[in-house]
């Protein structure tokens, strides 16, 4: 039985595939994404950052680094500055959380920027046709260090400015961030 069945979704599958309607959907769908996904990429700067990325590590931006607190209830400070009138800080709150992001924002600055200087030297040991094993292990050892570090920079700013804020605040912070009622980010239930 499960070998007829397989063999009747294989033939319907292969009727399907070549039936006059479906074949050029078909060929307009592979067209547009062909098994190249890397073209275009081999004219980057570096090959493993985008524009956008240099951009953003170059500016201190986040990067996705801090979703692991973002998206569990641990509010970001630019985010908590740009919502401040909506979460009613007061002064003392706004000053706390100002200062933890110039410092988060000058820290994230120098480790992105060294965080591009060895992505590209890693990229320019392939360029150059002088990369080995050895070599490969030490610039990734350098590469993933800083960007440990840089990720530290922006988790840590997480947790210090969590602690500044009321429950109430930190909710509202949630839905205005659009991750449900509030509380953890995963589904707006609280862990206790």
């Amino acid at each position: 039985m499960i070998r007829r069945t397989a063999i009747a979704t294989l033939a319907f599958a292969a009727g399907f595939a070549i039936s006059p309607f479906v074949m050029p959907h078909l060929q307009a769908v592979l067209s547009e994404h062909p098994r190249q996904p890397y073209a275009g990429q081999e004219q980057r700067q570096i090959s493993s950052l985008s524009r956008d990325d240099i951009s953003a590590l170059e500016n201190g931006e986040g990067w996705g680094l801090a979703k692991p607190a973002e998206l569990n209830g641990f509010p970001g400070p630019l985010h908590i500055l740009e919502l401040s009138e909506q979460l009613e800080l007061e002064e003392r709150q706004k000053l706390a959380v100002e200062a933890a992001f110039n410092t988060m924002k000058a820290k994230a600055r120098e480790l992105g920027n060294a965080l591009i200087e060895a992505e590209a030297s890693l990229d320019a040991a392939f360029e150059q046709q002088i990369a080995t094993p050895e070599l490969l292990a030490e610039r990734l050892a350098l590469t993933e260090e800083i960007r440990a570090a840089l990720r530290a920079v922006h988790l840590s700013a997480h947790l210090q400015v969590t602690p500044l804020l009321s429950d109430n605040q930190k909710r509202r912070y949630a839905e205005l961030r659009g991750y449900g009622a509030g509380g953890d980010g995963h589904g707006g239930h609280e862990r206790h």
